[in-house]
């Protein structure tokens, strides 16, 4: 009598709280559909996006965003810490995508979606972890939230569907490879030339604006990271090939100046349309 009652006791418990196998800690929806309409440019410092591909995809996508909005808010918490990090960053990139389908291919930016009085990330338009969000929630609420996570490389993880973002991956993140794909996004965006370069006239690190407006994220101390000067020495070597140039960035004595911020779509001319 008391095993039936054990497995009784188990089975509402399974239905009130679905396990935590149930959810695709792979994110491959997400991936298969990344890897049909995003392709890395510029030598894969940069990627362009086929929102056209992504309206006749749309029913996959809505699919996908379904099963994030399904996870319990009781259940997440007790993830590993990088299966919730890649969660995150996936759930804002693919609920960005979904923003953008709403006017697509009538707009030139997301910055069109918003109002005088609203920007586009302050949109209330999707449910995650059981409360109507916006994208900003995600970001800044959750991502960001100061010991949570605390790796500043995020910043070249979610994408703003702008030509100045860092790359959209054509992959999901996934928190088994979470830290290699944080670190190869990152390395990436800085091998940019026309988005973060060393100009040796000026003695000057030229950067990508996010290194303007999140500085405090990356000089709170994530190894060792304490100023701007100080993170940008351990990718002197991805910043510039000279060996001289690398050393005046680790001896941490070029300035820093920032690079004008590309709002433009991300949807490259090369990408098919709808």
């Amino acid at each position: 009598m008391k095993r039936k009652v054990a497995i009784f006791i188990c089975m509402i418990v399974g239905i009130a709280y679905p396990a935590q196998a149930d959810f695709d800690h792979s994110h491959a929806a997400w991936s298969e559909l990344l890897g049909r309409h995003v392709a890395w440019v510029n030598n894969g410092t940069a990627s362009q996006v086929n929102y056209g591909g992504f309206q006749k995809d749309r029913k996959a996508l809505d699919a996908y965003l379904s099963t994030l909005s399904a996870v319990n808010e009781k259940e997440f918490p007790n993830w590993p810490r990088d299966r919730r990090l890649a969660f995150l960053i996936n759930a804002y990139n693919a609920f960005t995508v979904s923003l953008i389908l709403t006017r697509y291919p009538d707009l030139e930016s997301i910055k069109d979606l918003g109002t005088l009085f609203k920007s586009p990330w302050k949109k209330r338009f999707f449910t995650l972890l059981g409360k109507k969000r916006h994208l900003d929630d995600i970001e800044h609420g959750m991502i960001r939230k100061p010991g949570h996570y605390d790796d500043p490389r995020i910043h070249a993880a979610v994408n703003c569907a702008a030509v100045g973002c860092p790359a959209l991956r054509p992959e999901a993140y996934r928190g088994n490879a979470l830290n290699t794909q944080l670190e190869d996004n990152l390395t990436r965006f800085l091998s940019d030339k026309s988005r973060n370069r060393f100009n040796p006239g000026t003695r000057t690190i030229e950067a990508g604006k996010i290194f303007d407006w999140y500085e405090s994220d990356f000089t709170r101390g994530h190894r060792g990271w304490t100023s701007l000067k100080r993170f940008f020495a351990d990718y002197a070597h991805v910043l510039t090939k000279r060996p001289e140039h690398q050393q005046i960035i680790r001896n941490q004595a070029a300035d820093i100046d920032f690079v004008p911020y590309d709002w433009r779509i991300n949807a490259g001319s090369g990408m098919p349309g709808p």
